[in-house]
């Protein structure tokens, strides 16, 4: 899910709009200032209708967007970083860059969202307390009614025990304190957020079948915790498999590199045929990495330029790369390897590159562990584990735990 429209930054996070945010605007809207507020509330200019259901379903954006911003802000203090958030027709998405590494970290993250949800409830709800104590017009009281109850069944809903919804991190989170193992709690998560999803699907399907056609929402809704909640399950799958093994194991090294100050000219004229790879990190004069720079990018720059055109203005910046360090699980690694830098993960340790990952490196290690991914860069694979038993030790629901 990415940005169609960007907002700009709230808390030092890049926020953005995919299109189908203006589905909440519209459901809202018209529910509200068409149908609900007419009937509650009525003799009044349906003008003043429309605005109110506009007002409340803007509002509503913001309260889904603090919703996120906290899980943002949360992951940023816990040592994850944010790419962004994105709003769209189901809510909202804070896109993280890594996981948390303790089962506290993942909690705390995971349930500062519905916490804060439940705050702008209960904000909504003195604000529309007031109001009718004020003897404020009644529309301004409902509005800030109904944002109370809705900011409430968001908290709730979020809530529920069930992958990717908060509350299947919460699940999850618990699971990985009581057993140690967070892919296993995933795994668990992921089952029950899947078994979740088939119910909104059920319960809808049973709507429209009453004639009702707000069953094609549950189904919708239904369909995307499945689908979230089964790519979970598949990368939890894959940890268990890579159990033990660390960045440091697969990634290659030395490094060919370029000085980040060479220019383009130079670079073809004097390195080029000596560096066996088409993509490079560029070191600045200290030695620490400052960008990656491919081949590709650097042909892209004109031939009348290329002699005053270092490298580092060509390079992708290190901020937008993703980079790991020798000791992290490589299982949670592999995510990245799908963000901005050919498929390439950095692995840096005190400010200094220790060694790269590519996408052949990935392809050998789950060669050897007869499993597949895709992956950038023309290593094409698809997620498949193999037919062997689990380990002994493993266990999932409906599974007897081994003692």
């Amino acid at each position: 899910m990415r940005d169609s429209v960007p907002v700009g930054r709230f808390a030092g996070v890049r926020v953005g709009l995919h299109w189908s945010v203006l589905g909440i605007v519209a459901l809202v809207s018209a529910g509200l200032g068409g149908y609900v507020l007419p009937a509650d509330f009525p003799g009044r200019a349906p003008v003043a209708y429309a605005v109110s259901g506009i007002i409340a379903a803007l509002l509503l954006v913001c309260s889904v967007l603090a919703h996120e911003i906290a899980h943002a802000v949360v992951a940023r203090r816990n040592g994850v970083a944010v790419e962004g958030i994105t709003l769209w027709l189901l809510g909202g998405m804070a896109r993280l860059r890594g996981e948390a590494r303790t089962a506290g970290a993942d909690f705390r993250i995971a349930a500062v969202g519905p916490a804060t949800s439940f705050a702008l409830a209960l904000v909504f709800g003195a604000g529309g307390w007031a109001a009718a104590q004020l003897d404020a017009d009644e529309l301004v009281s409902a509005v800030l009614g109904y944002l109370a109850v809705l900011n409430a069944v968001l908290a709730v809903f979020n809530l529920v025990p069930a992958a990717p919804l908060d509350g299947g991190r919460v699940l999850r989170a618990a699971l990985w304190a009581w057993r140690g193992d967070r892919f296993r709690a995933a795994v668990w998560s992921a089952w029950a957020g899947r078994g979740f999803g088939f119910l909104l699907i059920a319960a809808g399907i049973a709507e429209v079948l009453a004639r009702s056609p707000g069953g094609l929402w549950w189904v919708l809704l239904g369909l995307f915790v499945v689908n979230m909640a089964s790519a979970e399950e598949r990368q939890a799958r894959i940890g268990v498999a890579l159990a033990g093994i660390t960045v440091g194991d697969v990634m290659s090294g030395p490094v060919d590199t370029a000085p980040a100050e060479q220019t383009v000219e130079q670079f073809f004229r004097e390195a080029a045929v000596a560096h066996r790879h088409s993509t490079l990190p560029v070191l600045d004069e200290h030695g620490r990495p400052r960008g990656l720079v491919t081949l590709h990018d650097l042909r892209e720059v004109p031939v009348q330029a290329r002699s005053g055109t270092p490298l580092h203005q060509v390079a992708r910046p290190l901020a937008e790369l993703p980079v790991a360090e020798p000791g992290e699980p490589l299982a949670l690694v592999l995510p990245r390897m799908t963000e901005a830098g050919r498929g390439r993960v950095l692995v840096c340790a005190g400010g200094e590159l220790r060694g790269i990952i590519s996408p052949s490196d990935i392809a050998r290690v789950l060669a050897d562990h007869r499993l597949s991914t895709t992956l950038p860069a023309g290593a094409d694979l698809s997620w498949e584990p193999d037919a062997r038993p689990p380990p002994p030790d493993w266990w999932f629901p409906g599974q007897q735990r081994p003692r």
